[in-house]
């Protein structure tokens, strides 16, 4: 789109009016030749800082996905707008794929998505020689770039053949984005990509629109059910769980529950993963089940709620993750539930895999972030932001620990007994067992290993067993204890144990809430829902909007976020557009989409006032 402005492309193809953040002056370095490595957070608009560039500069660009989904869902996008893009990945057969191969050489595409294996194929990589002596390219975006990084948690070894890029066109600009990279892994990208003269954009990690809450696991999916009855009613969420089993199993429940839900893991066959993802994406309301094998790169952007039943492996698990919801700005939740089993579980599962000892090292340091995080007593919001190197202003008001500030109390004692138990019982007992010694109960066990004999047998009594299991998993999720491999999780002490147990030093523990028994009566149900979206979702004027909406995607065969955002649609609701014009003023309508869908919602409109909707 030659003699266009970056500003005017914004507004005429995507319909926004301005830039967010530091969008303006990433496309513009790169519209200029410039090479950029971008981080931003999902949500916070990647796409447009190459799709842009690469309609202002002459020629294709070339844009490296690891992701199939997501590739399919962009084309569709930009075809919507009236972009010739297209893709090429092992989804195509092949007249397909000769088709869209055919149509690159002779320069009819804007855009081509393509997998880092077929790009790296020689056959592909001459094509481009020959692109670029002819129509030209515009630039390489390589999205995901943290899968270059083999300490990332996506790590792809493809990545880091993609240096080929910058050595065979050293004249075509590269931008290399990720939503989620600590400084070490920004590093590696810098080092593995051959980024080093490239400028980098660093964006607030900050989701302002995610209410984070950690909640102690106590019958995890009576509590997931009691979530989602009271704030999701009918909303599209992901629910994260670490085994296949377990997946399957949830899945199961909440379908018998009454939940449209739909497992997803890698050991379903890829029609059923495939169909599963397609529903997902879609329809409306429809709950993935998943391990972390469903996610990245789907592009849905009114996920409404991310839960987690198992703790992720990390921040930047958990940050990503998290960030599947709410990529519409609009409220959304993040969720979970946690307990010592799953510090126990997560550090075994760490500690036994094959990796060299150097990763676990490093894969048990992020852990040991992710527990910091969850035993937290401070801002949510605050505390991720720390972890990414940046500062958060203040309180947020959108995470449990500022709408409702835990209790602190000074546990130096009751940390002294938990830690001489564990001492005096030989390091090689579970929580359990330990809990049972503290309390004075004459187990089976204790009295197996004449426990009842030791100097902290019944000295704990000041404290219940949920009390005393609270203990043990800030002990563990501090570093004061570890479970060891050989003797199936019993816990031992570690050097930071030293000084309390001399007496040294002071250890304050966050007070756990009591579980909540009171049953949410049907009023309190969907508060948070409506709340966040202003009361749309009672509004028949909104129901009749989505379902016309959902009408022209499934004619289309696209999900119904293709055609209009939820935020957009929440404009056209709240603004009420009566011509063409006006419809052409609200965010997120572009000129293609305007001619194709500004009657039909308009004429929802009239019809919704002349029935006095």
């Amino acid at each position: 789109m030659p003699h266009h402005t970056a500003l005017q492309i914004l507004h005429v193809v995507f319909g926004y009016d301005r830039f967010r953040g530091e969008q303006q002056a990433i496309v513009e370095h790169v519209a200029a030749g410039g090479d950029a490595l971008v981080l931003m957070p999902t949500g916070g608009g990647k796409s447009l800082c190459y799709q842009i560039p690469a309609l202002l500069r002459r020629g294709v660009g070339i844009v490296v996905s690891p992701l199939i989904a997501l590739m399919q869902d962009q084309v569709d996008a930009l075809r919507q707008l009236g972009v010739k893009a297209a893709f090429l990945n092992s989804s195509l057969d092949a007249d397909a794929a000769r088709g869209v191969f055919t149509a690159l050489v002779r320069g009819e595409l804007d855009m081509l998505y393509v997998a880092p294996e077929r790009l790296l194929l020689e056959s592909f990589l001459s094509a481009l020689e020959q692109v670029q002596g002819g129509p030209g390219l515009a630039l390489f975006a390589i999205d995901e770039a943290h899968c270059v990084s083999q300490w990332g948690h996506d790590f792809r070894p493809e990545y880091r053949a993609l240096t080929v890029l910058h050595e065979r066109f050293p004249e075509v600009p590269r931008i290399a984005l990720t939503a989620t990279a600590d400084a070490p892994t920004r590093r590696e990208i810098v080092e593995r990509l051959k980024l080093e003269a490239a400028r980098q954009f660093v964006s607030s990690f900050d989701r302002p629109n995610i209410r984070y809450r950690v909640t102690l696991k106590n019958n995890a999916r009576q509590q997931l059910q009691a979530f989602l009855e009271a704030e999701h009613a009918n909303d599209a969420g992901i629910v994260y769980c670490l085994s296949r089993k377990k997946v399957e199993e949830t899945a199961a429940w909440l379908k018998d529950k009454g939940w449209d839900a739909l497992p997803y893991h890698a050991g379903l066959d890829s029609a059923t993963r495939n169909a599963n993802q397609k529903r997902f994406l879609r329809e409306e309301g429809v709950i993935m089940v998943a391990t972390v094998a469903f996610g990245m790169g789907i592009d849905k952007p009114n996920v409404r709620f991310v839960a987690h039943l198992d703790l992720p492996k990390s921040m930047e698990g958990y940050y990503q993750e998290t960030g599947r919801a709410g990529r519409d700005g609009l409220p959304a939740n993040a969720w979970m539930a946690y307990g010592l089993g799953d510090v126990v579980s997560m550090r075994q599962m760490l500690l036994s895999g094959d990796a060299p000892e150097e990763r676990k090292r490093v894969e048990l340091r992020k852990l040991d972030a992710l527990l910091g995080f969850c035993e937290s007593t401070a801002c949510r919001h605050q505390g991720i932001l720390r972890y990414f190197g940046e500062e958060h202003p203040g309180a947020c008001a959108q995470c449990d620990n500022c709408l409702e500030p835990v209790d602190r109390w000074d546990a130096t004692e009751a940390v002294r007994m938990a830690l001489s138990c564990v001492y005096r019982t030989g390091q090689r007992f579970g929580v359990v067992h330990l809990i049972d010694v503290l309390l004075g109960k004459t187990s089976a066990k204790v009295e197996q290993f004449n426990h009842q004999q030791l100097s902290t047998f019944g000295i704990g009594q000041s404290l219940n067993q949920a009390q005393w299991s609270s203990v043990y998993r800030q002990l563990v999720a501090g570093g004061l204890l570890e479970a060891d491999m050989e003797s199936y999780g019993g816990l031992r002490l570690t050097e930071a144990a030293r000084p309390v147990l001399r007496g040294e030093q002071e250890i304050w523990l966050r007070r756990d809430a009591e579980p909540a028994r009171r049953k949410v009566s049907k009023a309190e149900r969907g508060a948070r829902a409506r709340e966040a979206f202003a009361g749309a979702s009672d509004d028949p004027l909104w129901l009749a909007l989505k379902a016309r909406r959902t009408e022209l995607a499934r004619e289309q065969g696209v999900p119904p976020y293709v055609i209009f955002h939820d935020s957009t649609l929440l404009e056209i609701l709240e603004r009420r557009p009566g011509s063409l014009t006006e419809m052409g003023q609200i965010s997120g309508i572009g000129q293609a989409k305007l001619t194709r869908y500004g009657d039909e919602f308009l004429k929802v409109l009239e019809d919704a006032a002349n029935s006095e909707i």
